[in-house]
């Protein structure tokens, strides 16, 4: 019988759009060295289609999935400000409100062990 799924709000889900491989693999490694992340995958062959600066740009792009919590999310946006290339880097917290439950808590353990210290 499959477990049942933990209601939360302190698990997010970051979405963060890189130029290329090499700065989506630094920008992964770093979260997760770091302890800011639990799990980043990344996903290339993303195109985004946007106005910046007042003409339409189009962009090939990777795309992070970054899975983290409501504690380490201040040092996790300022990691990625501080690391992305981009002027104003995508960073979009989404709230995981439902998942399995010891998923959820290797979050909170991967995340935990150097943001409490």
């Amino acid at each position: 019988m499959p477990r049942p799924a933990q209601q939360s709000t302190s698990h997010l889900l970051i979405l963060c759009a890189c130029p290329d491989q090499t700065t989506a693999q630094n920008i992964a490694n770093q979260l997760v060295d770091r302890a800011m992340a639990a799990c980043v995958s990344i996903l290339p062959g993303l195109t985004s289609i946007y106005q910046w600066q007042g003409k339409r740009e189009t962009a090939q792009e990777h795309l992070l999935l970054i899975k983290t919590t409501d504690i380490a999310y201040p040092a996790l946006e300022q990691a990625v400000t501080e690391l992305h290339p981009y002027e104003l880097p995508e960073v979009i917290a989404v709230p995981i409100t439902q998942g399995l439950n010891g998923y959820l808590q290797w979050i909170e353990q991967q995340t935990a062990t150097k943001i409490n210290r």
